[in-house]
């Protein structure tokens, strides 16, 4: 069986510790796309575990893929692998040979391109991590794979290639000076000693047949997306969007295992009770309007501690967006939902909700297809009651009947809304302090 997790928001909404949380039967947990600009936070005994690579099951013992839908900086993955080991876990991590690498030019460009993009107001408010220049030499077919990486000829074939044409594009599209990061026979000289550290630990796999092989083995497979749906670079709020596919369709493409194999398992959801988000472009429901808003907006950040895992910037902060919701539901056909962080809310003193938006007079329940019209949209919030802060570990302890019951008024609606059951909720960042309704793997 499959479980896939997927953010229903704009990334950010906790789905590393819902990937703890249900991965316990889990066997093998696989990234499928992004790379090292996804931040996912698990907290197990106590002690906290920052990860932008290494899938999250690996803080349990789980295997760990890295699919072929991932872009792969081997300095993060080697750096996070030894940091584990000295924490006293060691994983056991396999990365797809048909997974593209992120060399050290990949992060120069990033920069130059992102930079050239502020003057038109299209930034996407990238990590700078060379991700979407990865996979810009990926579908431009100049990319160099995992597996380039153990074969030195080959190697040196992509890179006599793709450096010249990168050294061209910095110089004299740009008109920047080159540094190191383009030296073709350092660069060569590297990724041949990672190629032999990848081969000596027995790191790659392809990784079609080797999940269909655990699976007919009767393994247990979770399958654990970055980002968000409104960042998919198809379904999202393009151009400001990552740039792949973390929907439900990218488990498929980024794994090889198919879609039949993929739908017949669960699609969850995650959610975070409120929204959030770090970079530009259009939020319909952000708390910025007036000095008010601006302090429920402050307020929020610092209870629920939002700032970027992997950037460390601010995050912007909005009401809770249905017609977000409405939409990541039909695009990923989700089974089931766990919400994160509604113990964030009981502090503020009032909570609504963008119920569905006004554009030019018309009501809409869910996104408009272009970014432009979205920022037109215009929330029509709906107010709920607001509940007391209440001791959440006792609430976690006791279950879901524990939780005030406008806390739980909130919580049906958005299930209501969406057709979809709530499977867990969180109510603090430990796995003890999530109350669990239905365990996928299990029922």
């Amino acid at each position: 069986m499959t479980v896939t997790i997927v953010g229903a928001q704009l990334g950010d909404e906790g789905k590393g510790g819902i990937v703890d949380l249900f991965g316990d039967p889990a066997d093998v947990v696989v990234r499928y796309q992004g790379g090292d600009n996804a931040g996912h936070t698990v907290v197990h005994d106590g002690e906290e575990y920052k990860l932008s690579l290494v899938p999250s099951g690996a803080i349990r013992g789980k295997i760990g893929v890295l699919g072929n839908g991932c872009v792969v900086n081997p300095r993060t993955l080697f750096d996070e692998i030894d940091d584990l080991r000295e924490q006293g876990i060691d994983p056991d991590v396999r990365v797809a040979e048909r997974a593209h690498v992120i060399l050290p030019y990949h992060r120069v460009l990033d920069g130059i391109e992102e930079e050239a993009k502020s003057d038109d107001d299209l930034e996407a408010g990238t990590t700078g991590r060379g991700i979407g220049p990865t996979y810009e030499d990926k579908v431009g077919r100049r990319g160099v794979r995992v597996g380039d990486l153990l074969d030195p000829d080959v190697l040196r074939d992509r890179l006599e290639y793709v450096v010249p044409h990168h050294r061209a594009i910095v110089e004299d599209v740009y008109g920047a000076e080159v540094g190191e990061e383009f030296d073709l026979a350092a660069i060569y000289e590297e990724f041949v000693s990672i190629g032999e550290r990848l081969a000596a630990e027995d790191m790659t796999v392809n990784a079609g047949e080797f999940l269909d092989a655990k699976r007919r083995n009767g393994d247990q497979i979770m399958l654990e997306g970055a980002q968000g749906t409104s960042l998919d670079i198809d379904h999202g709020t393009y151009p400001y969007v990552t740039s792949s596919n973390p929907t439900a369709g990218g488990a498929c493409v980024g794994t090889g295992l198919g879609p039949t194999v993929v739908g017949q398992g669960e699609v969850i959801g995650v959610v975070k009770a409120y929204l959030s988000r770090v970079g530009t472009g259009p939020l319909p429901t952000e708390l910025q309007d007036d000095a008010e808003e601006e302090a429920l907006a402050e307020q929020i950040r610092e209870e629920g501690g939002e700032y970027g895992t992997v950037t460390g910037r601010p995050r912007r902060v909005g009401w809770l967006d249905l017609p977000m919701l409405r939409h990541a539901t039909r695009a990923n056909g989700f089974t089931g939902l766990a919400v994160n962080h509604l113990d964030v809310l009981a502090t503020l003193p009032e909570l609504k909700v963008g119920h569905a938006y006004d554009l030019d007079g018309e009501e809409l329940q869910t996104m408009p297809p272009t970014t432009e019209r979205w920022a037109q949209c215009e929330a029509k919030l709906r107010s709920f009651e607001t509940w007391d802060p209440v001791d959440w570990n006792a609430v976690a302890d006791e279950g879901y009947e524990a939780l005030p019951e406008a806390a739980k008024a909130y919580l049906s609606y958005l299930s209501d809304e969406l057709d979809t059951p709530i499977y867990a909720v969180g109510v603090g960042p430990g796995r003890d302090q999530s109350i669990v309704r239905v365990r996928p793997f299990d029922d």
